[in-house]
């Protein structure tokens, strides 16, 4: 199966869709200009996509405005059946967002596929969830009082998402949203926006109101400009780096909106003397090379202890040789492209600083013979504080091993970072796994494991990775508001 065999399928069943979605309408850009999306496999252009800015965000924002003023009001169960209907619609057409995915972002379409399970998952369970939404009733502070706690939806919510996850952050996101009775104006990556009109397009089928979900992509900062100046807007929910994720927690003071932040992460993966070494590599292996070291989860910095440095770093090695990279549509791939030429040049330049400042290659370290932004996967040895890469997010498949000689150093060298998204721990010792998961400062641990999403647990960071969490029963009360009622003179 070839991109350009996809791409002409998805073409002709409708299901590829270019324009934004505004009040339950396609619209063009009011200029008429567009932006392309590429391939990052084959730099080939997928599709001319629609370039809006502020004005049409500004129309989003006043459809999603006018929708709240119905869709809040509507009952917890019928939002649920609603939800329910675009979840089966998802899983139904998951193959072809796995495909749309495979075309714009990269990843193997296995994995695609996986992405789009993932995020028909958050919206399965915030349906459910729906219903769920419940308030309190607490004891009265006189005899002559009632006091109530109910929670309302906070209302039109602005949400911008990236180009990893293109479709399960967004579904992250919207499921939990509408659920609670918001209305939401998707802001997705210019690099992958056709995954979000392709959710809008099943949102529509499913029989969600016009005006609840809204799609507007092109330039950026003028989009998240008009999210952040807006009054009607009264919630901002982000996915992406540390530095655009400042700018907008500053942005929402001026209108003094709640905002949700999951952030860069520079992930800890920590293999102890006493590690199953096969769990351990298996572990890694997903942590570090799932969509090819491009999550906020990833494990950046590999510790290992001095005892079993030396076997795991062959064993790592020997591991990522037998990696198949390619194409997302060729059959056994494992690794797919970076998202761009920046993506490689920033690995690249990672890479290189480390081995100018000691560390060794072990395997890979260098552009992959397929060109394009193709990148080999690598394990370097010899790591340490002073390069840039124990430091920084590589956000590639890069290894970086660094060796340690005991827990408290481990911790320490875990925690010596501004973010704290996630981290891993490898190790049989029942009381160590207590102490050090206790002792890290992140939001997820994965004990000796290394795949750790799931619509069931909460999702987010401490520290400079974030506000908030998304996923599980957590995730609905950042868009809920408890209100007070103090029923009085009895």
């Amino acid at each position: 199966m070839g991109a350009n065999d996809v791409l002409a399928r998805l073409n002709s069943s409708g299901f590829l869709q270019t324009r934004g979605f505004i009040g339950g309408k396609w619209v063009d850009a009011y200029d008429g200009k567009t932006i392309q999306v590429n391939n990052p496999a084959t730099g080939q252009v997928i599709a001319d996509v629609a370039c809006m800015g502020t004005k049409e965000a500004n129309v989003a924002i006043a459809s999603a405005y006018e929708a709240f003023q119905t869709w809040g009001k509507t009952t917890a169960a019928e939002r649920s059946k609603l939800l329910k209907k675009w979840y089966d619609l998802i899983i139904a057409n998951k193959e072809q967002l796995g495909e749309l995915i495979t075309l714009e972002q990269g990843k193997p379409l296995n994995e695609a596929i996986g992405e789009v399970s993932l995020g028909a998952s958050y919206i399965e369970f915030y349906a459910e969830e729906a219903k769920r939404i419940y308030g309190d009733i607490v004891p009265a502070n006189l005899p002559n009082r009632r006091l109530f706690l109910i929670k309302q939806p906070v209302g039109v919510v602005g949400a911008i998402t990236p180009w990893n996850f293109p479709f399960a952050m967004i579904a992250r996101k919207v499921g939990p949203a509408l659920a609670a009775g918001c209305t939401v104006v998707i802001k997705p990556s210019e690099l992958t926006p056709l995954c979000a009109l392709a959710a809008a397009e099943l949102s529509r089928r499913a029989g969600i109101p016009p005006g609840v979900v809204n799609v507007v992509m092109g330039i950026a900062p003028e989009i998240g400009d008009a999210l952040l100046a807006s009054t009607q807007v009264r919630k901002i929910t982000f996915t992406g780096s540390t530095a655009v994720g400042k700018k907008l927690m500053a942005g929402a003071a001026g209108t003094v909106k709640k905002v949700s932040l999951e952030l860069g992460g520079n992930a800890p993966c920590i293999i102890f003397d006493d590690a199953d070494l096969e769990v351990a590599i298996k572990g890694t292996l997903g942590a570090k090379f799932r969509n090819t070291g491009q999550t906020c989860i990833c494990a950046n910095r590999i510790l290992v202890q001095e005892g079993i440095y030396d076997k795991f770093a062959r064993a790592l090695s020997d591991a990522i040789k037998n990696f198949k990279v390619g194409g997302g549509f060729n059959e056994g791939v494992v690794l797919g492209p970076l998202i761009n030429e920046a993506a490689v040049q920033k690995v690249d330049t990672l890479l290189q600083d480390a081995v100018s400042k000691g560390a060794e290659v072990l395997v890979g370290g260098k552009r992959h013979g397929l060109g394009f932004t193709f990148y080999e996967p690598t394990v370097i040895s010899n790591v340490n504080k002073e390069m840039r890469i124990s430091s920084e997010e590589v956000f590639g498949p890069v290894a970086p091993l660094l060796r340690f000689k005991t827990e408290e150093e481990a911790i320490s060298i875990a925690n010596d970072t501004d973010a704290g998204l996630a981290a891993y721990i490898f190790s049989t010792n029942a009381q160590r796994t207590w102490r050090v998961a206790e002792a890290l400062e992140c939001g997820i641990v994965g004990i000796n494991e290394g795949l750790v999403s799931s619509e069931v647990t909460p999702h987010g960071g401490v520290k400079q990775s974030g506000l908030g969490r998304e996923g599980s029963k957590y995730g609905m009360d950042e868009y809920l508001e408890i209100k007070y009622l103090c029923l009085g003179n009895l």
